[in-house]
């Protein structure tokens, strides 16, 4: 199975490239969708933040308003979070991987902007990084979320920059395109190019 590790900043059509990779019969494993399961299921993870954030767990439920009060404002309390939470999430994400490879699945995608700082990547066969110019992932933003074109290039400015992702990531996809469908068939073909070759 060939595992690929998308990434990217909100409005650069990361989407549209997963969605490429599901209509070439492949898997995409979101990695927020598994944090908020495990939330529910995994009482280890719920045991760990309890014990480091006393009280933000009451009745087996995580408080995530209460966490958030006390960790987005310190930087180091956010880093223990996350150290806790990627680790829970990393050997998930394993486990579905091995569980798609034995279903005799031949590729997925991660979906996860910190695939890096997780140890996600360590999972995947190669990185993209998709990016677009501002302006266009500011449209997009504005046309998805109906904010205004000033909130939209402060939701981007809050984020890490391309140039962190590029740095990082085996592959760069530029969308600049003027239709979604026309980015995604540029994914399906290299999306489809790539994995022939890692096979």
């Amino acid at each position: 199975m060939t595992v690929i590790g998308i990434t990217g900043g909100t409005g650069a059509g990361k989407t549209t490239a997963l969605e490429a990779i599901r209509e070439l019969g492949g898997t995409v494993i979101d990695c927020d969708a598994v944090y908020h399961d495990l939330t529910f299921k995994s009482r280890d993870m719920l045991n760990e933040i309890d014990m480091t954030f006393p009280g933000v767990v009451q009745d087996g439920v995580l408080q995530r308003r209460e966490l958030g009060k006390i960790v987005f404002s310190n930087d180091t309390l956010l880093l223990k979070l996350n150290e806790i939470t990627h680790r829970y999430v990393k050997a998930e994400v394993s486990r579905i991987i091995e569980e798609q490879r034995s279903a005799g699945g031949a590729i997925a995608a991660i979906d996860a902007i910190a695939l890096f700082e997780s140890g996600l990547s360590g999972l995947c066969n190669f990185t993209v990084c998709i990016t677009a110019p501002r302006e266009i992932r500011a449209r997009r933003i504005m046309a998805r979320e109906g904010i205004s074109y000033d909130y939209a290039v402060l939701r981007i400015g809050a984020q890490k920059d391309d140039a962190y992702f590029k740095d990082k990531c085996t592959y760069t996809l530029v969308n600049d395109f003027d239709t979604a469908d026309e980015f995604k068939n540029l994914c399906r073909k290299f999306f489809s190019e790539k994995v022939r070759c890692e096979k």
